[in-house]
């Protein structure tokens, strides 16, 4: 009997988890959750820009921090009125060839955290410079 009662309280405490995380409504609007730059100059520093609002209270922006040192956030912590817009400024700079993936944490209203990306891939630029074109002088006026 007591087996079934604890099944039951288990059951029943497993119902209420699932319809509150349900239930939880999204507090943090994005207009991307992931930025592609695709082909990048190696050497040359890209930006975007990615815009929130908050929904329902207000937004509190308390923290905006990248996961290394290659990409930096821009951002005003404070509150900010329901509705109101907010933009983070995100910089990547572009030193190393290849492709990359770079998570940006956003924490907001007491601790709530929102992560966005930026992806791409730095093309290396030419170790020398481009040959000469010896057929340019062979070119009739």
């Amino acid at each position: 009997m007591k087996k079934q009662i604890l099944a039951f309280v288990a059951c029943l405490m497993l119902v209420a988890t699932t319809t509150f995380a349900q239930e939880k409504k999204e507090s943090l609007w994005l207009n991307e959750t992931s930025h592609d730059f695709g082909k990048i100059a190696q050497g040359k520093p890209v930006y975007t820009f990615f815009e929130l609002k908050g929904l329902g209270d207000s937004l509190k922006l308390e923290m905006v921090q990248a996961g290394c040192g290659c990409t930096t956030p821009e951002f005003k912590a404070g509150a900010y009125a329901p509705g109101e817009s907010v933009k983070i400024k995100v910089g990547f700079n572009a030193a190393a060839a290849g492709r990359f993936d770079k998570p940006i944490t956003i924490t907001y209203n007491g601790g709530q955290q929102k992560v966005i990306m930026i992806t791409g891939t730095v093309e290396a630029t030419p170790a020398t410079p481009a040959p000469a074109n010896g057929a340019v002088g062979k070119i009739k006026q």
